[in-house]
């Protein structure tokens, strides 16, 4: 996993669209992240975004006039993109919006979350040009990342439309259900919701790429598996574990999951979540985003790129469930939800099982849960 595109269709890298594409993004980021500097903010972190977002500028413009190698242009207008995300993350999480009220729609919008996402534009410009990848090339994968981002999404809200299904039967004998029960009843049938969505989701994205049930990758556990899955759920707690001390020292603070609050109101659901996390959330998260979209973007990203992108999806449709504070919270909930998917996507990638992730996602929700449950309960 060395790469993280391919210059598979790229012939003679003559054109200057791909550089001129990168410059009018991180100009864009260049102005959003000064809007806050022009406002009065005299904070490090914003004058450090300003400073990245103009060297990707720079980079693109000397790559665009023929200055420099596409590989230095792009790895340096990347690598900019990169730090510009972080820093405008950062700031937001700090408090610093540079809110701009739009006049059209009554409404107002933190300009400096517009950067945020222009600079991780700018970092897949910076990296398409750096592997010399075409015009056809970029569009062919940005189309690909609307199209599963949308997988994604729908297998988000298809549990609305399931589980009222299954919630029928239960409905006569709901009056004779005491509180705890209805706790109970309502996450298992939630739970089972989600899964029928799941299979619903799956099912028509692999009729629509004309796919069977072959494309799952399912075989029973090796030895050399167990060592994926005991390996893998220590790396999971260790990249939390990281990521939690570093945002202590730095100051960031995150949102609560949506799971989290509710279990402070009502903590038997989490007996019921726990082996539920085991034998439906991990199995069918990790069957949809995992065997499903990660493993389809490989038809047009490296495999290191398709783990990276199907991971920013996967981070992007747990936005709901973070929603529980302030946007910058919620991009640093967010960023967490990334690094851990990308363990998840790296156990795939290599063994090729689905068993492997969905084993390692589930123990580690447990864990989770079962946690919460003695601090809760």
């Amino acid at each position: 996993m060395t790469e993280t595109a391919r210059a598979d269709d790229a012939g003679p890298i003559s054109s200057s669209v791909i550089p001129g594409l990168g410059t009018a993004l991180a100009g864009i980021t260049m102005v959003a992240m000064l809007v806050p500097v022009r406002r009065g903010v005299d904070d490090p972190v914003v004058w450090a975004g300003v400073g990245f977002a103009a060297a990707a500028v720079l980079a693109f413009l000397i790559r665009r006039h023929g200055g420099i190698d596409r590989t230095i242009g792009g790895s340096i207008a990347a690598i900019s993109g990169v730090a510009v995300v972080v820093l405008a993350g950062y700031a937001l999480n700090q408090g610093t919006m540079g809110t701009v009220s739009i006049p059209a729609v009554s409404s107002s919008i933190p300009i400096v979350f517009v950067a945020f996402v222009t600079a991780g534009l700018t970092t897949g410009i910076g990296v398409a040009d750096f592997f010399g990848i075409g015009v056809s090339g970029l569009k062919r994968r940005a189309q690909q990342v609307v199209v599963f981002t949308g997988v994604g999404f729908a297998g988000l809200f298809a549990p609305y439309l399931t589980t009222p299904i299954l919630v029928l039967p239960v409905l006569p004998f709901v009056d004779s259900f005491s509180e705890i029960q209805s706790t109970l009843v309502n996450q298992v049938v939630g739970q089972l919701g989600m899964a029928l969505g799941t299979v619903l989701v799956v099912g028509a994205v692999l009729k629509f790429m004309d796919r069977d049930l072959s494309f799952l990758d399912l075989r029973r556990p090796t030895l050399r598996d167990l060592a994926w899955i005991i390996g893998g759920i220590v790396v999971l707690f260790g990249v939390l574990y990281g990521i939690s001390i570093l945002m202590e020292l730095i100051g960031v603070e995150s949102a609560d999951h949506a799971t989290t609050q509710s279990a402070e109101k009502e903590p038997e659901m989490l007996l019921v979540l726990i082996p539920l996390a085991i034998l439906i959330i991990g199995p069918f998260e990790e069957l949809l985003y995992r065997n499903v979209i990660q493993k389809a973007l490989y038809e047009t990203f490296s495999r290191a790129g398709a783990v990276v992108v199907a991971s920013v999806i996967f981070a992007a449709v747990h936005v709901l469930a973070y929603s529980t504070a302030g946007l910058g919270a919620v991009i640093a909930s967010l960023g967490t939800i990334f690094g851990l998917s990308i363990v998840l996507g790296v156990i795939y990638e290599r063994t090729n099982n689905l068993v492997m992730p969905a084993l390692v996602h589930g123990i580690y929700n447990a864990v989770v849960f079962t946690n919460l449950y003695f601090l809760v309960g």
